[in-house]
């Protein structure tokens, strides 16, 4: 029998029982739709969160406490004040490249209205180091810093709630249970749907923040290289001056690729586990196919002896059953592919999470549909196949 008429009679066998084809596809459909859709989803949030790190510039550092290593424990902060003056000393050039910043969680409030906001509490050169642009009013300086005053500027999403149709600048917010003057509104960044929503800060002199948060640590330090050539120089240069301050393991220093190196790490695990958990929905699909294929030969036994006796040969037999559960599963393979990538646009465009079909989970997907009916069909093939054709005839 050639493959042409094996596909025929197999397309024939499929179509003669509907209902029983269908619940087999189902199952490999929604597997494959839940490999696609996670898969994007997973893609997707990798692809925004580096690129929110690229959009901060090739050429910045991060100085971080503890040894920087995917999978360690995390480490209190030892940095202060008096390290970010001392980088910024030794560092070669223009001053003003370094900058460090406190982060903490305080309610904000304003005119009988209460929100959450996360507080930054950053030096005077934070906003430059960093790239950050005030929309309306002016960023505060050196003076505020050494002074602690308490001025304060709002993220854009900050400001509309708290001061819907009015100008916030010159007015008061309270955090904590201390009041701040409004000074300025920062540049809107627009939301993400992982990591903190950066128009939902607040920036308040650093001094000022480890007064509000009763604390003398600084949580970060950031450093911008002249250029990407000079990277490496700066680096060593922040290394040595805190080596001199700080035991080695107490701090990393880390460039924008080294920061992306370990995100991706952690962002491909997590696809790697949500590919994983769809394809258990995979498998029990596959085992579906085999039962099902099972069933179909034994009520056709009486229908493969007679085509062995026609002159049917073994493999022509276990060729057709398994070109049966090959089509099966790539027609509900085809059909879950297209259902998840319409529904990764669903949910790109609908819901707050980035989701991204990429060539390779498409062909993944494909290529996993037709091995579960290569694999899970061999049995039943080869047990149709096997079959005596005298015993067969007589069977019932």
């Amino acid at each position: 029998m050639s493959l042409r008429e094996a596909f025929r009679v197999a397309i024939k066998a499929l179509v003669g029982n509907r209902l029983r084809s269908a619940l087999t596809t189902l199952g490999v459909l929604i597997g494959v739709l839940s490999v696609v859709l996670l898969v994007a989803i997973g893609q997707g949030a990798r692809e925004e969160i580096t690129g929110a790190i690229e959009g901060l510039g090739s050429n910045l550092l991060f100085v971080l406490p503890g040894d920087g290593d995917f999978g360690s424990a995390p480490t209190r902060s030892q940095f202060t004040i008096e390290d970010v003056e001392a980088i910024d000393r030794d560092l070669p050039g223009a001053s003003n490249r370094v900058a460090g910043s406190v982060v903490g969680g305080e309610p904000l409030q304003a005119d009988g209205q209460r929100i959450a906001t996360t507080i930054n509490g950053v030096t005077a050169s934070y906003l430059g180091v960093v790239t950050r642009d005030v929309a309306r009013g002016q960023p505060f300086g050196e003076s505020d810093v050494a002074t602690s005053r308490r001025v304060a500027l709002l993220g854009a999403s900050v400001a509309e709630e708290l001061f819907p149709g009015t100008d916030p600048i010159g007015r008061t917010v309270t955090i904590g249970s201390i009041r701040f003057r409004v000074v300025g509104v920062m540049e809107r960044v627009g939301g993400a749907a992982f990591g903190p929503d950066r128009d939902r800060e607040v920036y308040i002199p650093v001094t000022a923040a480890q007064r509000l948060f009763a604390t003398g640590r600084i949580d970060a330090i950031f450093v911008r290289a002249t250029s990407t050539e000079t990277v490496g120089e700066d680096r060593a240069t922040v290394e040595r001056v805190l080596e001199q301050r700080l035991v080695s393991d107490e701090f990393s220093v880390l460039s924008q690729d080294d920061i992306i190196g370990v995100v991706g790490d952690i962002l491909q695990i997590l696809t790697l586990v949500l590919a994983a958990i769809a394809g258990i929905s995979l498998l029990v699909g596959g085992v579906g196919v085999s039962n099902i294929m099972l069933v179909s030969v034994s009520e056709r036994t009486r229908e493969i002896g007679l085509r062995k006796a026609l002159g049917a040969r073994t493999r022509d037999i276990t060729r057709q059953f398994l070109l049966e559960a090959m089509v099966l599963t790539a027609l509900g393979g085809t059909i879950g592919l297209l259902g998840g990538i319409g529904l990764a646009q669903v949910v790109a465009e609908f819901l707050p999470i980035p989701a991204r079909v990429t060539t390779w989970s498409v062909l993944l997907a494909l290529g996993v549909s037709i091995g579960v009916g290569l694999v899970f069909g061999v049995l039943p093939a080869r047990r149709a196949g096997r079959l005596d054709p005298v015993a067969a005839l007589r069977h019932d």
